[in-house]
């Protein structure tokens, strides 16, 4: 008589953060990213246009507190200066903070074994550069309206957003691919980067808090500030010092590597186990 051998039960991987190929990644985060920008106005009466009006909104808050109660000293085109740093930092900040229930939203189809969900936080991301590019052009027209004069290092934008968007989408990597098992993310999230709007130099530059060296080395430290300080020296005030020689630098620029290369391997331990978590 014959013993039949009984099946060996084995762990199943689930899929790869782009589980089904590259190329059917990028289709479907084309896809998911456009769909996701239509649908973000969908039914609002003035549309498309509250993509700058919320910024708007804000900096006209801002600019009123900024320039009439609390002051700076003289900073060189300060309405242009603040209006630019509100579109920059809302993009990590909204694609982040949408990012972070972004894969538990697609539980439908986060469930299907070979849907890569890399695609989910990337898509997010791209969707918030749709709304970038239509600010953008609402702020240059202003930046020209406040007296800027046209330079030749507005064609180096492209390498301030594609830093922003290094780290935008390496904290929106982590915090989607936590979210699924510990929801308490969307939480402390919401009020890191609070803290982080403030801890940046947005509403006022970096040598404004000179006077106070403990600050100054702190937020020195945080990796979003050399981006907005390259963004002021090169799109609005020349003569503003930037982010300073690459001493100063070393300690942001290693923060800012850490944090993706965290990001790369957290999602990709975190991917296959996702579908488990939900």
């Amino acid at each position: 008589m014959s013993v039949v051998d009984e099946p060996q039960l084995r762990d199943v991987p689930g899929p790869t953060p782009l589980g089904g190929g590259r190329r059917r990644a990028l289709e479907l985060l084309y896809l998911l990213s456009v769909n996701d920008f239509k649908r973000s106005f969908h039914g609002t009466v003035l549309g498309y246009v509250w993509s700058i009006g919320r910024p708007l909104l804000l900096f006209a808050v801002l600019l009123e507190v900024f320039t009439k109660i609390v002051r700076f000293g003289h900073v060189e085109h300060y309405p242009a200066l603040l209006l630019m740093n509100i579109v920059l930092f809302g993009v990590f900040q909204e694609a982040t903070m949408t990012a972070v229930g972004s894969v538990v939203s697609q539980e439908a189809i986060v469930r299907k074994t070979q849907f890569p969900r890399l695609v989910i936080p990337l898509g997010v991301v791209l969707t918030s550069v749709f709304n970038l590019l239509t600010n953008l052009v609402v702020v240059f027209v202003f930046i020209l309206a406040s007296g800027v004069p046209p330079r030749w290092t507005w064609f180096l934008l492209p390498v301030v957003v594609a830093l922003l968007l290094g780290i935008t989408i390496a904290a929106s990597m982590i915090v989607s691919s936590l979210y699924p098992r510990y929801r308490d993310v969307s939480i402390i999230w919401a009020v890191f980067t609070t803290a982080l709007f403030y801890a940046t130099p947005i509403i006022y530059p970096l040598t404004a808090v000179t006077k106070h060296p403990h600050l100054h080395q702190l937020i020195s430290l945080n990796p979003l500030t050399p981006i907005f300080e390259l963004a002021r020296k090169w799109m609005i005030s020349p003569s503003a010092p930037g982010p300073g020689g690459l001493g100063k630098l070393v300690v942001p620029i290693a923060i800012y590597l850490a944090v993706c290369v965290f990001a790369a391997w957290l999602f990709r331990r975190e991917a296959p186990r996702i579908a488990e978590a939900l």
